[in-house]
C-alpha cells in the first residue's frame, strides 16, 4: 500500500483457562498491526513459558500447538511491525527476563523517543543489551528500580520513559497494562467469563466475545491479579494527544479506539473531503482495504454511485516489506487487479487512506487506465503527510515523504492523475472525536512529547508551497 505502515498489537488475558488460545485468537484479530514476528508468553501461576518466531501468527501458532506447549490462565501477546530495531527474530516479542524479583516478560506498542540517552546511561553502567528494540529499554529499568513491590518498580521505570508507548507486562502472579501520559496508542480493556483482556483494539475483544469495558486512560497503569483489577495513575503530560492516524488509517474499522467507533469517524473522514473536494464524476472506488470505509462516506456525501473498481488479492504480503522498488512494482501488480467492467469509460474518483511515497498508487492508476478509466481524480482522506513520526509509525525521515518536498500539483502530475484533492488538517479534525487531543505531528510538526536527540527538527526544513 502508499499509506503508513503499521506499529505493533499487543494482547493481554489473566484468569482464563483457556488464556494460550484466547492470546492467538486475539493476536489473529490484530494481525493488521503487524506482520513481521508473533509471540505469546504464559503464566501458569508458578513459571513463565515463552514461544516467539518470525511470520505471521497462523504460521507461528496453531490453536492446538499453542494450548499444549503454552499452558497456563494467563497470557500476553504481540505482533510486531518494526519501527525502531532491524526485523530479527532477536527482536520479536515478548521479552522475557529473569530478575531479583523472579521473571517478568514484556510487550510493547509504540516507540520512545529518550531510547539512546537512556540505553547509553545503562550500558555505561555495565548494562547488557540483547535487542535493538527500544523496548527492552523498560524491563532493564524495572530491573534496576528499587522500588518495593513490583507495581511501584514497573511506575517508576515507566516514569522514565519519553514517548509513545503501550505495554503489557506479565509476572508468574500479574498482569500489568501501561498507557503513555499522552496516550498516543491506544489500548482497551474487557472482561470475558470472569477474565480481564487488554488489546490494542477491540476487535480483540470481539473475537473473543468479551465486553468491552474501556479505554485505558492516558497515563494509567492497570495492575491485574487474583485479587482483581487495581488503577495507577503516572504524572499527566501537559496534553492528550491521541495518533489520529489510528482513526485515518491503522485501525480496523470494525474496533473502537480511544472510547470511539473507528469506523464512524473515518466515514465522515469521507464525508468531509467530498464536502472539501467534489468532483464531476461517474463512480467513486476505494483503494482497498483501508480506505473502503472513506470512500463510503465520499460516496454518500457527493451522491456518486460507489463501486468496487479495485480488487484486492489478499494472500500477497503487504507491499512495502519488498525492499527493493522493482519488487514493490511486482507487488502491486500480484496485489491489486483493476475491474475493466466498472472501469471501462467512466470518471473515476479514487479514494485513499494517505500518501507516503506515491509509487504504489501511482501504479494503481496506470492499472484504472489500462482497464478503460477514461478519467481519474485521486482524492486523500487525510492531509499531506510531511513530517516524520517519531510515536511509533515507521515514517522516520522526510526524504521518503512525497509531500515534504513536492506541492500538490506536482504530486498529481507524478501520480498522472486527472485532479488529486487532500482533506485539510481542520477538516481532519472537525471529522475525529475529542480534535483538541489528537496526535497530528506527521501533518504540521506538532511534536507534543518532542522529538529523539539524534533529530533537529531545523533540518527538516520548510514546508513545501501548496501541500497544506
Amino acid at each position: 500500500m502508499s499509506g503508513p505502515r503499521e506499529s505493533c498489537g499487543v494482547f493481554g488475558i489473566f484468569g482464563s483457562p483457556h488464556a494460550t488460545t484466547d492470546t492467538y485468537m486475539g493476536l489473529y484479530a490484530l494481525q493488521h498491526r503487524g506482520q513481521e514476528s508473533a509471540g505469546i508468553c504464559t503464566s501458569d501461576g508458578e513459571l513463565l513459558r515463552m514461544h516467539k518466531e518470525m511470520g505471521l501468527v497462523s504460521a507461528v501458532f496453531s490453536k492446538a500447538s499453542a494450548s499444549s506447549h503454552l499452558p497456563g490462565h494467563a497470557a500476553i501477546g504481540h505482533n510486531r511491525y518494526s519501527t525502531t530495531g532491524s526485523s530479527d527474530l532477536v527482536n520479536a516479542q515478548p521479552i522475557l527476563i529473569q530478575f531479583k524479583r523472579g521473571q517478568i516478560a514484556a510487550a510493547h506498542n509504540g516507540n520512545l523517543i529518550n531510547t539512546a540517552k537512556l540505553r547509553r546511561e545503562m550500558e555505561e553502567d555495565g548494562s547488557i543489551f540483547q535487542t535493538s528494540t527500544d523496548s527492552e529499554i523498560v524491563v532493564h529499568l524495572i530491573a534496576r528500580s528499587r522500588g518495593g513491590t513490583l507495581i511501584e518498580m514497573v511506575i517508576e521505570a515507566l516514569e522514565r520513559l519519553e514517548g509513545a508507548y503501550c505495554f503489557v507486562f506479565l509476572t508468574p502472579g500479574k498482569l500489568i497494562a501501561a498507557r503513555d501520559p499522552f496516550g498516543f496508542r491506544p489500548l482497551c480493556l474487557g472482561h470475558v467469563d470472569g477474565a480481564h483482556v487488554v488489546a490494542s483494539e477491540s476487535c480483540a475483544l470481539d473475537i473473543l466475545k468479551a465486553d468491552y469495558l474501556r479505554t485505558i486512560e492516558p497515563g494509567e497503569v492497570v495492575e491485574i491479579d487474583e485479587a482483581g483489577v487495581r488503577s495507577y495513575h503516572l504524572p499527566p503530560a501537559p496534553r492528550e494527544a491521541c495518533c489520529v492516524f489510528e482513526y485515518i488509517y491503522f485501525s480496523r474499522p470494525d474496533s473502537i479506539i480511544f472510547d470511539h467507533k473507528a469506523d464512524k469517524a473515518r466515514r465522515e473522514l469521507g464525508r468531509q473531503l467530498a464536502r472539501e473536494h467534489p468532483c464531476d464524476a461517474d463512480i467513486v472506488i476505494a483503494v482497498p482495504d483501508s480506505a473502503n470505509t472513506a470512500a463510503l462516506g465520499y460516496a454518500e456525501a457527493s451522491g456518486i454511485r460507489f463501486e468496487i473498481g479495485l480488487i484486492r488479492n489478499h494472500y500477497v504480503g503487504r507491499t512495502f516489506i519488498a525492499p527493493h522498488q522493482h519488487e514493490r512494482d511486482l507487488d502491486v501488480r500480484l496485489k491489486f487487479n483493476a475491474v475493466s467492467g466498472v472501469l471501462k469509460g467512466k470518471r473515476v474518483v479514487v479514494v485513499e487512506d494517505s500518501i507516503v511515497r506515491g509509487t504504489t498508487l501511482r501504479q494503481l492508476i496506470g492499472l484504472m487506465r489500462a482497464a478503460g478509466a477514461a478519467q481519474v481524480h485521486v482524492r486523500v482522506s487525510s492531509p499531506p503527510i510531511q513530517f516524520p513520526c517519531f510515536y511509533g509509525i515507521d515514517m522516520s525521515t522526510r526524504e521518503e515523504l512525497i509531500a515534504s518536498s513536492h506541492s500538490v500539483e506536482s504530486i498529481r502530475e507524478f501520480l498522472a492523475a486527472d485532479s488529486l484533492g487532500y482533506l485539510s488538517v481542520d477538516g481532519m479534525l472537525k471529522a475525529v472525536p475529542e480534535p483538541d487531543h489528537q496526535c497530528t505531528c506527521c501533518f504540521t510538526g506538532d511534536y507534543p512529547a518532542g522529538i529523539p536527540e539524534n533529530f533537529s527538527k531545523e533540518a527538516f526544513g520548510p514546508s513545501p508551497k501548496g501541500c497544506v
